[in-house]
């Protein structure tokens, strides 16, 4: 690194994303992780329930997160499927709880059109599709709707396997899928300003994959679209530092804030506290903002 932060990469800084507006050239976005599902790989299970995932929710927004992210079915492909209106019934109740007592923004993490769509209706902003918006329907649901979407990349998509991905150079060739997708989307009539793209750490991706997508990560956020990244706890950060799924706090802090000086403006995690914490600092250190408290003290 030159040791200069590399811009996000977007021609007008500021978003306005459901009720709430981020300068994006001055300010990193908190998205906190809550599942309604009772297999996904850091919680296990700890959300499942309605209360819980709900109660989950409003923590993280108490804590500082600036957007809740609902899921209802995991990306792993060992998992039995489930059918749409299953996943509209883990997803719907959440978000409609959520948006009742709060102006976060509110995303649903989705493939299927008829799923995104009955979150939007509920509450949601934002369409968060790992698929790439590959499923049939759903760029149309987000440009009718005028939803935001972030674009994710993976070769497979949810629920499904794929043995040993390979690539040539991953980072030229997720950039080169999130740029065929970004075209779709904006040729399904999704306006540029609705656009996040991600780079989908460790989905269909090894740790040597995923650390040399961090390390040029601004080949992605130069794409010129707000970059969201998706690095907590997981495996590549694991296997980097040898530690077990409960272990991983720090190895996601770092990682997250290399983001940020990559270029990356939102981060979406499971450790709000100490995100929020690690974020504020970070953007102080770089002159986006003064002390929260300043002290008198001028001695």
């Amino acid at each position: 690194m030159s040791g200069e932060i590399v811009s996000s990469g977007i021609g007008s800084p500021v978003r306005r994303i459901g009720r709430r507006e981020f300068d994006f050239e001055r300010q990193v976005a908190i998205m906190a992780i809550v599942n309604r599902t009772p297999n996904s790989f850091h919680d296990q299970g700890r959300t499942f329930a309605l209360d819980s995932a709900v109660k989950a929710a409003r923590k993280a927004v108490d804590e500082g997160a600036d957007w809740v992210d609902i899921g209802g079915f995991a990306f792993r492909a060992a998992q039995a499927p489930i059918s749409p209106e299953e996943e509209i019934d883990r997803v719907a109740p959440v978000i409609a709880e959520i948006r009742a007592a709060t102006d976060a923004v509110i995303s649903v993490d989705t493939h299927r059109a008829e799923v995104a769509r009955a979150a939007l209706e509920a509450g949601a902003d934002v369409i968060n599709d790992t698929n790439g918006l590959r499923e049939p329907g759903i760029a149309e649901v987000a440009a009718a709707s005028g939803a935001c979407v972030v674009v994710t990349h993976s070769i497979g998509g949810p629920g499904r396997r794929v043995f040993r991905p390979g690539y040539t150079d991953v980072v030229a060739e997720v950039a080169g899928f999130l740029r065929e997708r970004v075209a779709y989307a904006l040729e399904a009539g999704i306006a540029p300003d609705k656009i996040i793209i991600d780079p989908g750490h460790d989905l269909n991706k090894n740790t040597y994959h995923s650390l040399e997508l961090t390390r040029r990560l601004e080949e992605i956020t130069s794409i010129g679209y707000p970059t969201l990244v998706a690095l907590s706890n997981k495996d590549f950060i694991g296997e980097t530092l040898d530690r077990p799924q409960g272990e991983r706090t720090e190895g996601t802090i770092a990682a997250n804030v290399f983001s940020i000086l990559k270029g990356a403006r939102i981060l979406r995690v499971h450790d709000v506290a100490a995100t929020v914490a690690s974020v504020r600092m970070t953007e102080a250190m770089l002159g986006w903002r003064g002390p929260l408290s300043p002290s008198h003290n001028l001695a």
